[in-house]
């Protein structure tokens, strides 16, 4: 007699990789959860910048992009057996050090990049080297959720001048450049950090990286079209200058700007794209189907392995140490003295300031902030400004973008920068009048004078990690730029007169010598 047997509806047993994956994904998707709210600052700065920024407005496309590459993965990945992995807590451990150190430096580059590592790590240590060497260009593709690339400001702003100068006389334009200023008949153009095409240019790092690896196979062709991608948009960029400027020298400065923020914001942007995939589509070589990576030549069992839930253990305990590292160093500051006052300068007077065009300095988080106005007998008149901070963190920073000589969106603009005057940066700014004035800066941290943000940086890490003084000094002298007048040698004659800048910084910082 035959018996039916009735059904249990439970699902087949999952296999054995089937398991792997889930407990490896559970691990991966728990520690990145607490990454996420440990460092939840540093994310939501970045989210902001992503939003805010046209610069860096392109980073908002990374994440789905990246979401896609592993989606297009999944096939061949199911192929492999997820393992924890010692070696990837090196790559946690760089991070989180890293993160540190630009937690303690006010260098938010270096703590956004730290914690893309953490997360990279993580990855690393949780599914093992073959999944990781599977997912090995979103892996990487992932630094470019990091804003980087304001550095290229300066030198492509110096390009843009360089192209659009003779295109203007070629057409018959009465162009003048001074720095980065160029004036027609009928207005001037700044070629400002904003015009210099740098966002389009780190833009199309990312975009010319990612369609070198989806359309190309052969390496000699991705650096070709690499090439291609970063010189388009330079280019590109000089002809939009250039078209600006003598369409305002046709009609308006009025009309043709308003026409290039459209252009510049909407069209331009994609035109160049567009132009970067046509030039190297007729080299594309791999297939649309092709696979990315072959599966079968990533099955060998990995040194080193992990329990999937101790590797999360480790990856929680090794991120731990950081946060706490920085809360330690935290607490260090200076005492600084109730008031400051600014020094008495041998041979000169204070005199009141300028209504020609104010002029001071940005230092929104420091502890003392005093500006004033000094003239000799000869009538030359220079300004002295001193910014004093007790200890530094974030938000709270003695360089910082819109921080120190020139704020954000300042009336001020910078023409170019100068020889340096007695170890200290010198920048010629003008601003509406026309009114010209130079500035020069020194910054005091630890017991290092300089004038680079850099070294101000690592001088602030120094002190911060080793000890040593925790104050940063700011301190600017300044003139204008006069008919009849050196504003150079006046500010010669007062700092000889004012004396040693790490003196006058200390004293100011109630640490007298």
């Amino acid at each position: 007699m035959t018996y039916a047997v009735p059904s249990t509806g439970f699902a087949p047993a999952a296999s054995p990789v089937e398991a792997a994956w889930r407990r490896h994904l559970a691990g991966l998707a728990g520690v990145a959860v607490v990454i996420v709210a440990a460092f939840w600052h540093d994310v939501m700065t970045l989210v902001h910048l992503w939003w805010t920024s046209t610069t860096f407005g392109h980073c908002l496309f990374i994440a789905p992009v990246l979401a896609w590459l592993v989606w297009a993965r999944r096939g061949d990945l199911a192929k492999l057996t997820p393992v924890g992995w010692v070696p990837g807590l090196v790559i946690v451990a760089c991070g989180g050090m890293g993160w540190l150190l630009g937690d303690a430096g006010g260098v938010a580059l270096a703590r956004q990049l730290g914690l893309v590592m953490m997360l990279q790590g993580s990855v690393v240590t949780l599914l093992g080297p073959n999944v990781a060497r599977g997912l090995l260009f979103p892996l990487c593709y992932a630094v470019f959720l990091v804003p980087f690339g304001e550095g290229m400001e300066g030198p492509l702003q110096t390009v843009t001048v360089a192209m659009t100068m003779p295109m203007l006389h070629l057409f018959g334009v009465p162009a003048q450049v001074d720095g980065v200023l160029i004036t027609i008949p009928n207005g001037y153009f700044e070629v400002a950090e904003a015009c210099s095409g740098a966002k389009f240019v780190i833009a199309m790092i990312a975009y010319g990286t990612l369609v070198a690896n989806v359309c190309f196979v052969s390496w000699s062709r991705r650096a070709v079209f690499m090439v291609v991608a970063l010189i388009v948009p330079v280019i590109a960029n000089g002809l939009r200058a250039f078209g600006t400027i003598y369409a305002a020298y046709l009609t308006s400065v009025e009309r043709a700007t308003g026409f290039d923020h459209i252009m510049y914001g909407w069209i331009f942007f994609g035109l160049v794209m567009a132009a970067v995939i046509a030039i190297g589509w007729r080299w594309f070589d791999r297939a649309p189907d092709a696979p990315v990576f072959d599966a079968s030549t990533l099955q060998a069992v990995p040194r080193f392995r992990l329990d999937a839930w101790l590797a999360a253990a480790l990856v929680l305990v090794s991120i731990a140490v950081f946060p706490a590292w920085s809360a330690a160093i935290a607490n260090r500051a200076q005492v600084l003295p109730a008031r400051i006052a600014l020094p008495d300068v041998p041979g000169w007077h204070r005199v009141s300031m300028s209504v020609r065009a104010p002029w001071a300095p940005n230092y929104p988080g420091a502890d003392h902030y005093l500006i004033g106005r000094y003239a000799d007998a000869n009538g030359d008149a220079v300004d002295l400004a001193i910014a004093v901070y007790g200890s530094q963190h974030e938000g709270k920073e003695i360089v910082s973008f819109g921080v120190g000589a020139l704020r954000e969106d300042d009336v001020w603009v910078r023409i170019e920068n100068l020889p340096d005057l007695d170890g200290g940066s010198v920048i010629h700014v003008t601003a509406p009048g026309p009114v010209e004035r130079l500035i020069a800066t020194w910054y005091l941290v630890g017991d290092i004078v300089t004038h680079s943000g850099a070294r101000q940086k690592l001088a602030t890490l120094q002190a911060k990690l080793l000890g040593g003084p925790q104050r940063a000094v700011a301190v600017h002298v300044s003139a204008e730029v006069l008919p009849g007048r050196d504003a150079r040698a006046a500010m010669t004659r007062f700092l000889a007169a004012l004396g040693p800048i790490d003196a006058v910084a200390d004293r100011a910082a109630g640490m007298p010598r």
